[in-house]
């Protein structure tokens, strides 16, 4: 007997997709650099927007990419090689390159990004679709209707 997953419902198609980028998501398990995500309510006719907030202290712009591919927000720090005239007695501030993935939703857009006080700042919105009803035609494929049809 084959056991289903909740995303193998007959009536959940085409979600395959979405099985796959959850376990993706699942097996990302570095806790490095620490984030939130918050939501923003809607305001001043802008709609509702998410902001993920990125604990990036020692890291320059230059040194972190925000780039989108395939629905994932990727955001990576390389920070610059060390100095070998710096002798450390402890080091408590984390300085590795990291990497950090976010899956998107379709539809979702980033609206930037800005780097203050240490902390990296991502907006994303998702604007509201458009709901619509489309009803779809029915084709007649038997043949007493084509008979019905010549007459």
């Amino acid at each position: 007997m084959s056991r289903l997953t909740s995303l193998q419902s007959p009536f959940l198609l085409g979600f395959d997709g979405l099985e796959r980028a959850l376990e993706r998501v699942a097996r990302s398990g570095d806790g490095y650099p620490p984030y939130n995500i918050e939501r923003l309510p809607a305001a001043d006719g802008q709609p509702e927007r998410l902001r993920i907030t990125l604990a990036v202290a020692g890291f320059r712009p230059e040194q972190i990419e925000v780039s989108i591919s395939d629905n994932e927000l990727v955001i990576r720090g390389r920070p610059p090689a060390e100095r070998p005239d710096r002798d450390f007695l402890h080091r408590g501030i984390a300085a590795r390159q990291f990497a950090r993935a976010f899956l998107l939703a379709d539809g979702m857009e980033v609206l930037g990004a800005e780097l203050a006080t240490g902390l990296l700042v991502v907006d994303l919105v998702r604007p509201e679709p458009n709901r619509s009803v489309r009803r779809i035609a029915i084709a007649s494929r038997d043949e007493t209707c084509r008979i019905a049809e010549k007459e």
